[in-house]
């Protein structure tokens, strides 16, 4: 007992403070709080010589905490301020010791700008390169600069044109060149925020335009760029923003450069419990945080899971719940039936195979499922498993094949939650509904799911599509939501084969023992006009289909009694809809 009271003040003693949320390198630095040494990723990224470099990440991977640090370690504003490196990987080096504080750099950040309009979000990217103008104004008191450029640099203000803006880095590269003798790096953090917004909020091409231009001055024909990197969490397609960048090289998460500079090494995780007197978590932290995968580095953490949990002690939902996945929630929701079906085989457990364009093309989200599957990847939500190039005779595929899995299982809970926050505004129509199933009550399920129904199958419309002209949007949405409420006690499958057939849903009780627990059997109809002429037709279609198909056949050979499944033919047409079982 003494020895164990010596060892935890040991800890108290020894352990490093936990800075929630601080993406300051100096402060991190300055106020000796909790770090994990990345500065081998300014070696790396130096010696690469790469003009402009583009590197995604998901978010709250230590991106603006890397762009920091380049800041600190770069910025001749930053000369003889050793103490921020000293005892860190870098400082190890004496060509390095001697490069540091030794140019001009000029840092922007997109992250803040989430503007629902096209005016406010170039209103803000002008904001962030007036800031930056304004911490440079002492220069124009040198004579090196003519009247012209000193009105030039008094123009870039918040209301400035779009051509003076789109030319401002360029104009300001120029002139702290000439002040400081050397050409500038040029960081730009979260460059694709505002274009994620764009896109949810229906200003795409507008933003398009303004930030092509901005960024081709910047980073393209701009003589007085030294290096320039950039960070963000989606490779948006070149012919969008990017198509006059050919000096540009892009890092994805598939890449192997850079792969362990961006989140925490299992290794450095496993460390960082062991000082926090925490051994006996490892096992626990890696079933929830792990699963990322960069390259082909696998067992990569999400740094803001961590560091939380490592401040908490607690199991949550830390990084998942950091952002509202808006995007990522409108995407699933609206996407037609196939893409849901898919998403109920990763929330039971497997893999998918697709293929996957890093290029992320935006007006293609709706059309294209692939490019949603690259957006949840990209994002972090998934992680790939392996890679397929070549079909099963040895020929090269065309394009190669990923298998996906979800990440782990904060996501995963993620996931969960999102689907049951679908049918938050007919909540107790819904909880009752799913008593009623279970109760094998035919009526209250008909009343319950008619409110649901006219409650939310508008909520799954594209906006292109009306749910009443593709309700599976909406019924595939319910497996989902069905999937989040019996996660514990049955095993979901839909439009699986079984007996001679497909069925729409299948509830596999996990206990077949459990008499309360029936097996489900669901066949979903639309109403058909040229073959039926009522609802009630429609759904003994369903129920006859159901027999006809020998739907209980995969319940009965997984050890599910046959006197202990329940058949249940749903029909739609519209929001109406009608259900009948025995």
């Amino acid at each position: 007992m003494k020895n164990k009271n010596v060892l935890e003040l040991y800890w108290r003693d020894t352990m490093k403070k936990i800075a929630i949320g601080k993406q300051s390198f100096e402060d991190i630095r300055k106020k000796d709080c909790f770090y994990i040494d990345k500065t081998d990723f300014i070696k790396d990224w130096w010696e690469s010589a790469d003009d402009v470099t583009l590197i995604t990440r998901p978010r709250r991977f230590g991106k603006t905490l890397n762009m920091d640090m380049l800041k600190c370690f770069f910025s001749n504003q930053y000369e003889g301020r050793k103490e921020l490196f000293e005892g860190l990987g870098i400082w190890k080096d004496e060509e390095y010791r001697k490069l540091q504080g030794t140019y001009p750099v000029i840092f922007l950040s997109f992250a803040g700008i989430k503007q629902t309009e096209y005016s406010k979000a170039v209103t803000m990217i002008k904001n962030e390169i007036t800031d930056i103008y304004n911490k440079y104004d002492y220069i124009m008191k040198s004579d090196l600069y003519n009247n012209n450029e000193k009105i030039q640099f008094k123009s870039v203000c918040p209301d400035m044109s779009d051509e003076i803006a789109q030319k401002a880095i360029n104009d300001l590269s120029n002139y702290l060149s000439r002040y400081y003798g050397k050409k500038v790096i040029i960081i730009l953090d979260e460059y694709d925020t505002p274009m994620q917004e764009a896109y949810v909020n229906g200003y795409w091409d507008e933003l398009v335009a303004f930030t092509r231009s901005l960024f081709n001055l910047t980073f393209k024909t701009n003589p007085y760029l030294e290096r320039g990197i950039m960070t963000g969490i989606t490779r948006v397609s070149k012919e969008s923003i990017f198509s006059d960048l050919n000096n540009l090289v892009v890092i994805t998460t598939t890449s192997n450069q850079y792969n362990t500079a961006f989140g925490f090494t299992e290794e450095e995780v496993f460390t960082a419990l062991d000082e926090q007197g925490i051994s006996d978590e490892k096992e626990k932290v890696k079933e929830w945080y792990d699963g990322f995968t960069f390259g082909d580095k696998k067992d990569i953490y999400n740094p803001w899971s961590i560091i939380n949990f490592l401040d908490e002690k607690k199991y949550k939902l830390y990084w998942a719940d950091s952002s509202s996945n808006a995007l990522v929630n409108k995407l699933i929701r609206t996407a037609p039936g196939e893409i849901k079906e898919q998403m109920e085989s990763l929330i039971s457990g497997e893999s998918i195979e697709t293929y996957i364009d890093e290029q992320i093309v935006f007006e293609q989200l709706d059309l294209d499922e692939n490019a949603i599957w690259s957006l949840l990847l990209a994002s972090g939500y998934l992680k790939v498993e392996y890679v397929k190039s070549e079909d099963e005779t040895g020929e090269t595929l065309d394009f190669p094949i990923y298998s996906l899995r979800i990440t782990n299982r904060e996501v995963r809970s993620m996931f969960l939650k999102m689907f049951k926050g679908w049918f938050n505004r007919s909540l107790s129509a819904y909880n009752n509904f799913v008593k009623s199933l279970f109760n094998g009550d035919i009526e209250s399920m008909n009343e319950y799911m008619n409110r649901v129904a006219r409650g939310v199958i508008s909520y799954f419309d594209t906006g292109k599509t009306p749910s009443d002209e593709e309700p599976e949007r909406f019924y595939h949405g319910l497996v989902l939501g069905l999937m989040v409420d019996q996660v514990d006690n049955y095993i979901l499958s839909s439009n699986r084969e079984s007996g001679f057939g497909r069925y729409d849903i299948m509830l596999e009780p996990i206990d077949k023992n459990n008499e309360k627990l029936p097996g489900i059997v669901i066949e979903f109809k639309v109403f058909n006009q040229k073959k039926e002429d009522t609802l009630e037709e429609t759904v003994k279609n369903a129920l006859r289909q159901i027999d006809e198909k020998n739907y209980d056949a995969e319940l009965i050979k997984r050890g599910v009694k046959e006197e202990n499944i329940q058949h249940y033919g749903f029909a739609f047409r519209g929001k109406e809809v009608l259900i009948d079982g025995r």
